[in-house]
């Protein structure tokens, strides 16, 4: 996932304080760069840089208020809403339409960037494997 990514603060990963910019928002502002595939004004989505599967996609929110889907689904359900529609969007455009989509909640769960994001995963999985 992009936390572990080389030269990367841990300050924008485990236990980062909601005033704190995300790895997401530096992206979302372009002080980081990623191979970005589909933004629109909400939501922003890119390659993950450790792909667990031929096509893993991130799908973003550009704003950090949520940590977790959870938080996200509270709060604003039409922007989830919003999230799981451009993950199929992205799943007919990068495969055949069908994807696998995980949200990771918690530190335990695998969670390592506490800015609610959508992992879109499809591409040759098999039932029984929770990635590629």
């Amino acid at each position: 996932m992009i936390a572990h990514a080389p030269g990367i603060d841990p300050a924008y990963t485990k236990g980062m304080s909601s005033s704190a910019p995300s790895i997401f928002s530096k992206i979302v502002s372009r002080e980081i760069p990623a191979d970005i595939v589909m933004e629109n004004d909400r939501l922003i989505a890119l390659r993950d840089i450790a792909p667990k599967a031929p096509v893993h996609l991130l799908v973003v929110p550009k704003t950090q208020q949520y940590a977790n889907v959870a938080e996200l689904a509270a709060d604003d359900p039409q922007l989830l809403a919003e999230l799981v529609a451009m993950a199929q969007e992205l799943a007919s455009e990068h495969a055949n339409g069908e994807f696998r989509l995980v949200f990771n909640s918690g530190e335990t769960a695998g969670q390592t960037v506490f800015h609610v994001h959508a992992h879109v995963l499809t591409g040759g999985l098999d039932e029984g494997s929770l990635a590629g």
